[in-house]
């Protein structure tokens, strides 16, 4: 008996230890009110179903140890405006000249791009993803690579696992034959503490012989890149310059956060195009959330538009805050996204704070040629074109990018983009019946709960 009450009691001491434990680690994360009430009640209601959670599902940043992001200097002057000093700020690589950026809008271009960079290395080629589908783009994209991989070139490729549940697993094994390195992004098991199955690696990236960058918010699948009527709109890029060796640093410390080899930066190519670039990434391989800082100051310091572009739009309240303030202000807000996504709860969640956001001003543009999944936006003479949708998750949680450009003819190619899809959109938020708003109000007390 007394063996008995001795183990109860060490049990019970034991469960407060790791309840207080995971309780102080969450206090000193940077959460929403509702996420930080949600895990402490969860806490104490129900500990021995919260703590394994809270280790597998809790953990919102992991900026030290393998994988955390350190970003070279790209040029060392004051800084371009406000926002690229702001971004500076964050310890992120300052705006630069020198790009040649190509935007690209079509999935035919992409893939052709995409193909004739892999068929054109010649010493190596870095490829990261969220999905690589098994399918006859997915399989023809590995296969490309594992010809480059007999040619002598080095072939890294890394993989979300959970974006990429059923992979292309034969073409990838005949990779790693030919002597490519294949290695999956957040394993379903790993090692405890790492939050894995909440923080997705979401990049799009692929850099060759340290020339040549192609990202944006494109996948390697048929939705992506096939040629069928289904295909979604979307938004990818080719770039050269300096800010290539940023797209190397992050997919260096991508790769060591697989448990890849480490990889020795390259060095930095200057370059002789027009465009002003600079590469921003976020995710919890960085202790700051500086995309999102920058894009809310950024919204409020607008002074003529505010255009974004999201398939997604669950936005943080900071977010949802200054694009209510800046349409009062009567700046011009456009909010595009498509009518019907392919996330229908994410397409419910969002109602709440459209129907707010046009009261406030802002103008809401549905998207109806099908999927839309770009990712982009234009505030005043700043453009962004990245991996990061406008939304909670894309903005605290998954490791994303984005590359903002501050050059004019770089900004006008985005706006004409924008307004040629705004002639596929209908504008405006359809009538909703009490239920549905009660409804909306209820996903929207919930959606900040990470």
């Amino acid at each position: 008996m007394p063996l008995s009450w001795l183990t109860t009691h060490a049990e019970i001491v034991l469960l407060s230890f790791l309840v207080l434990a995971a309780a102080a680690f969450l206090l000193q994360q940077r959460r929403s009110p509702q996420s930080t009430a949600a895990w402490l009640m969860f806490l104490i209601v129900a500990p021995y179903f919260a703590i394994p959670i809270f280790v597998g599902l809790g953990v919102r940043k992991r900026a030290t140890g393998p994988g955390a992001l350190k970003m070279r200097k790209i040029n060392d002057d004051d800084g371009l405006n406000n926002l690229d000093r702001m971004l500076r700020a964050y310890d992120l690589p300052g705006a630069v000249g020198g790009h040649e950026f190509t935007l690209i809008d079509r999935p035919d271009h992409a893939k052709k791009a995409l193909f004739e960079m892999v068929n054109g290395a010649t010493e190596r080629i870095d490829a990261l993803f969220y999905i690589v589908a098994n399918d006859p783009v997915g399989r023809a994209f590995v296969d490309a690579l594992t010809a480059r991989a007999k040619a002598g070139v080095k072939v890294r490729l890394a993989i979300d696992r959970l974006g990429t549940l059923f992979p292309p697993s034969k073409a990838l094994k005949a990779l790693q034959a030919a002597g490519g390195e294949v290695h999956f992004f957040s394993p379903l098991v790993q090692r405890p503490m790492r939050g894995h199955l909440n923080l997705r690696n979401h990049r799009k990236i692929m850099v060759v012989d340290n020339d040549t960058v192609f990202a944006g918010g494109m996948n390697v699948g048929m939705e992506y890149l096939g040629n069928g009527d289904d295909v979604w709109t979307d938004l990818a890029f080719t770039l050269r310059g300096p800010a290539v060796a940023s797209f190397d640093d992050v997919f260096a410390s991508d790769w060591d956060g697989t448990g890849g080899e480490p990889i020795t930066p390259a060095p930095i190519r200057q370059g002789d195009g027009t465009t002003f670039a600079q590469l921003v990434p976020s995710g919890p391989d960085l202790r700051h959330d500086g995309l999102h800082d920058v894009l809310t100051n950024t919204i409020h310091r607008a002074d003529h538009r505010v255009w974004i572009a999201t398939p997604y739009f669950l936005p943080t309240d900071s977010l949802a805050e200054a694009l209510s303030i800046a349409a009062r202000r009567g700046i011009d807000v456009r909010l595009m996204m498509p009518h019907h996504s392919n996330q229908r709860i994410a397409d419910f969640a969002r109602g709440a704070y459209l129907r707010e956001l046009e009261r406030a001003g802002c103008r809401i543009l549905l998207f109806e040629a099908g999927m839309m999944h770009a990712k982009a936006g234009v505030i005043d003479d700043t453009a962004y074109v990245g991996s990061a949708n406008f939304d909670v998750r894309s903005m605290l949680l998954n490791f994303e990018d984005a590359l903002f450009l501050q050059d004019a003819d770089s900004v006008a190619t985005l706006c004409d983009w924008f307004i040629r899809q705004e002639e596929k959109c209908t504008e405006g938020m359809s009538e909703a019946r009490a239920l549905r708003r009660i409804s909306e109000g209820l996903f929207r007390i919930g959606a900040p709960i990470l």
